[in-house]
């Protein structure tokens, strides 16, 4: 499985972004799409994840309120809309893949894309 992630950039604070991952190279039925960061000097962490029907989502509480990640598998792409944007917010932010339920660990998702730079100026 390859996923590219792209639309990170530079924002100001209260702006808004979108990220998109593209997925290829199999069917990813009932497989999690996850988004996580890594800001400098941090451990990566999870952001947001959302079950291979849609359904199902869940969000760190850190982005609550503000993100919202939504799929299309027709596309294999998953999307994170990031608004109201802080500086804190400021990292790599990677998309990941996993068989089964949603989680929160890095350590189970499978496959990993290469991460895309979204950067809030305050």
């Amino acid at each position: 499985v390859q996923l590219q992630a792209s639309g990170g950039g530079l924002v100001q604070a209260g702006g808004s972004l979108r990220l998109s991952c593209a997925a290829s190279g199999r069917t990813l039925s009932n497989y999690v799409m996850g988004w996580f960061r890594q800001a400098p000097g941090k451990e990566r962490e999870f952001v947001a994840g959302i079950s291979w029907s849609g359904g199902s989502t869940y969000l760190a509480d850190s982005v609550k309120g503000r993100f919202t990640i939504s799929r299309d598998n027709a596309k294999n792409t998953v999307y994170l809309q990031m608004n109201s944007l802080k500086p804190e917010d400021t990292a790599v932010y990677y998309c990941a893949v996993r068989a089964g339920k949603i989680f929160v660990s890095v350590a189970t998702y499978d496959y990993w894309g290469q991460g895309t730079l979204v950067t809030v100026s305050s």
